[in-house]
């Protein structure tokens, strides 16, 4: 699944970052918490592969370890056929020639209000990566500022404003400008439309596809809104428990779901029209009774095909159809039922 190729920017093997939960009395009960356990997958240049699943997945906590924001246990990362670590094999880039990379790699925040610094003005707010990173002197610094804010649907005189005087919408205008003002090549976008009114949503999107076309940009797209991963991914890896538990392009997954747990996701999906017949599919149990930390299948609790093999053996990620990868072991189960429909 994540072989090495010249289209591909972004190369994530064997994911791992585990955390410790300290919330008994006086914090002595101590529990590993796998927020990420082993997710490994690739994404093309150009292309937007989304991440979705329930919150508390993983899916931040993935584009966080990318960017080097949170220790991981395991696992590696190559972007651009250059690899920054490998912690089995101990390798880790020197700090110097990781800056060099970081600046190609930029987040577009999940909370418009608390990820801008109130204290600083727009035009200071996204002049910083600028100076930091070298990219323009101090000179021509404002006429850099003032392109990206246009770019991104802002104006002017907005150089001098402060993050409270915007409304919601245009205060994530300006985290896109503050990220994309460097000019990377990839951009990780952690849900950056769901703290907005869904009006709002849609200029966001329109503005994020309209950016990527003219600076060619690679998205990782994480969200917990199906319609959202269907309208603007080209593919997509469904998250649950800190696995992935299916991954193909768009059309295909939501075309012909086969993982019980994407089946669900996609049943939730609200309807279009009043009249339109469409079957809801239930899990067993609530999340809150699921531990992470279990021999087999993580959804094997809740699931209603679950057998003897899923409670006592974890399923790889393997390949079903061409590009349609996912971890069950009740495939033919659920392809006898499906047929017999």
């Amino acid at each position: 699944m994540c072989t090495t190729s010249k289209d591909v920017l972004l190369e994530v093997k064997n994911l791992k970052c585990y955390f410790n939960d300290n919330s008994g009395i006086l914090k002595k009960n101590s529990n590993i918490v796998k927020a990420v356990d082993g997710i490994s997958f690739n994404i093309k240049k150009g292309e937007v592969y989304g991440l979705v699943g329930e919150s508390g997945c993983g899916k931040s906590t993935t584009g966080r370890a990318i960017l080097d924001l949170i220790p991981k246990v395991s696992g590696s990362l190559t972007f651009d056929n250059k690899l920054i670590f490998d912690i089995e094999k101990k390798h880790n880039i020197k700090r110097s020639e990781f800056k060099d990379i970081r600046k190609n790699m930029q987040m577009i925040f999940q909370d418009p209000y608390s990820s801008l610094d109130p204290h600083m003005t727009v035009g200071n707010i996204i002049k910083q990566g600028l100076i930091k990173n070298k990219v323009i002197n101090k000179k021509t610094c404002n006429k850099e500022v003032i392109k990206i804010l246009e770019l991104c649907g802002l104006r002017d005189c907005d150089i001098d404003k402060y993050p409270h005087e915007f409304s919601g919408g245009e205060r994530q205008r300006v985290g896109i400008a503050r990220a994309l003002a460097i000019r990377p090549k990839f951009v990780i976008c952690d849900e950056p439309t769901s703290a907005l009114d869904v009006s709002i949503q849609a200029q966001i999107l329109i503005l994020m596809e309209k950016l990527k076309k003219e600076m060619n940009l690679t998205y990782l797209f994480i969200s917990h809104n199906l319609s959202l991963i269907n309208y603007f991914c080209d593919r997509v890896g469904v998250m649950y428990l800190g696995k992935i538990v299916e991954e193909a392009s768009c059309e295909e997954l939501f075309s012909n779901p086969i993982h019980p747990y994407t089946k669900c996701l996609i049943s939730s999906i609200p309807k279009i029209h009043p009249k339109e017949k469409k079957e809801r599919l239930r899990l067993n149990e609530d999340i809150s009774k699921c531990d992470s930390y279990v021999s087999g299948c993580k959804l094997s609790s809740r699931c209603p095909y679950s057998n003897e093999d899923c409670i006592n053996n974890e399923p790889n990620l393997l390949e079903v159809k061409k590009d349609h990868f996912v971890a069950c072991h009740c495939n033919n189960i659920i392809e006898i039922e499906n047929t017999t429909k």
